[in-house]
C-alpha cells in the first residue's frame, strides 16, 4: 500500500517522526517498519524521521500488508451500497433500514461491512456504527492509515452528526437532554436512563414540524452512546415512532435517519458536508 499525501497550507512545522507519531497516530511498531525499511519519502527522496516537514510537501509511505493485522471478511451484495462520498482513504455510505453496522459473528454477511466489502473488493474499516433500525450517512475508512486518526476525530467530537426523527406527541419547545444512560439490568438489548452509574450522554433537540399527534424533530449528538437518541427521546416521554425497544405501538420502520454528517478531512484539512436522502419509508402512516 503505497499512500501519497500533499501537506495543507495550515501544515504546522514539525519532523517526520512527529508527524507520524502525533498527527496521524501511526503505531509505534508500524513506525519501527517505515523507518528500518526507509519507505518514508519527502518530496521523492528517502526521509529520515528527523528531518522536518512544512506546508506544501509531499509525504509518500509505503505499507506492508503484513505491517497490520486483519480478520477474515466475508462479501456481501455490492448493489446495497448507495455512496454519498468516497475517496483513496474513507467512504460514506447511506445505510438502508434493517441492515446491521458490522457482523457479531465471523460467518455473516448481511451487514454494511460485508456489502461495502463487495462494493470495494476489499476490506472498510469501521468507524463509528449505526443501530440496525437507523438509517442514514455511516462512514467507513478504506484503509487501516486513516483509521486512527477518524477515530480520534469521532472522540473529539469533530465529527458533526445530525438526525432527523419523528416522535409520537407534541414537543413544546427545543432542548439539550443531559441524562447518563447506562445498561438495562433487566434486558441487555437496551439502554436506560441512569443518572448514578451511566455514562455523560448530551443530544440537542430542535422541532421542525408539529403534526397532530407527532413532532419531526433534528437532534444533534455531543456523544455517541448506544441508543441515544432512542433513549433520551423516550425518558421525555416522546419516544420515536416505530421503535420496537422503546414503545409499543407498530409502525413500518424506526423513524430515525442520520441525515447529515460534517467533518474535517483527515489530510486535506478540507471541511465536508455529506447529506443523505431519506428512504421512501421514512413516514407516518
Amino acid at each position: 500500500m503505497d499512500f501519497t499525501i500533499t501537506l495543507p497550507k495550515t501544515q504546522q512545522p514539525m519532523t517526520i517522526r512527529d508527524l507520524l507519531e502525533k498527527e496521524w497516530l501511526v503505531p509505534r511498531k508500524v513506525r519501527h517498519f517505515l523507518r528500518t525499511r526507509k519507505d518514508v519519502q519527502l518530496n521523492g527522496n528517502v526521509a529520515m524521521f528527523h528531518q522536518e516537514v512544512q506546508a506544501g510537501d509531499q509525504i509518500t509511505l509505503h505499507l506492508e500488508e503484513s505491517d497490520y493485522t486483519y480478520q477474515d471478511i466475508h462479501f456481501g451484495d455490492a448493489t446495497l451500497v448507495d455512496v454519498l462520498y468516497e475517496d483513496e482513504h474513507l467512504i460514506v455510505v447511506n445505510k438502508p433500514y434493517g441492515i446491521k453496522t458490522h457482523p457479531n459473528q465471523p460467518d455473516e454477511t448481511d451487514t454494511m461491512f460485508n456489502h461495502l466489502a463487495a462494493y470495494l473488493n476489499g476490506r472498510p474499516y469501521v468507524v463509528h456504527r449505526l443501530d440496525k433500525e437507523t438509517s442514514g450517512a455511516l462512514l467507513f475508512a478504506k484503509n487501516p492509515f486513516v483509521l486512527p486518526i477518524l477515530g480520534r476525530l469521532l472522540e473529539t467530537k469533530q465529527i458533526y452528526r445530525k438526525y432527523d426523527a419523528i416522535v409520537h406527541g407534541r414537543l413544546t419547545k427545543n432542548q439539550t437532554i443531559r441524562q447518563k444512560i447506562g445498561r438495562d439490568r433487566h434486558d441487555r438489548r437496551k439502554r436506560v436512563v441512569d443518572p448514578k452509574n451511566g455514562q455523560i450522554a448530551i443530544t440537542h433537540v430542535t422541532i421542525e414540524h408539529i403534526n397532530e399527534r407527532t413532532t419531526a424533530v433534528s437532534c444533534v449528538l455531543e456523544t455517541g452512546r448506544t441508543h441515544q437518541i432512542r433513549v433520551h427521546l423516550a425518558y421525555l416521554g416522546h419516544p420515536i415512532v416505530g421503535d420496537p425497544l422503546y414503545q409499543n405501538k407498530k409502525a413500518k420502520r424506526l423513524m430515525l435517519h442520520a441525515s447529515e454528517m460534517h467533518l474535517t478531512h483527515p489530510f486535506t484539512k478540507e471541511i465536508m458536508i455529506v447529506q443523505a436522502k431519506k428512504q421512501s419509508n421514512f413516514e407516518i402512516n
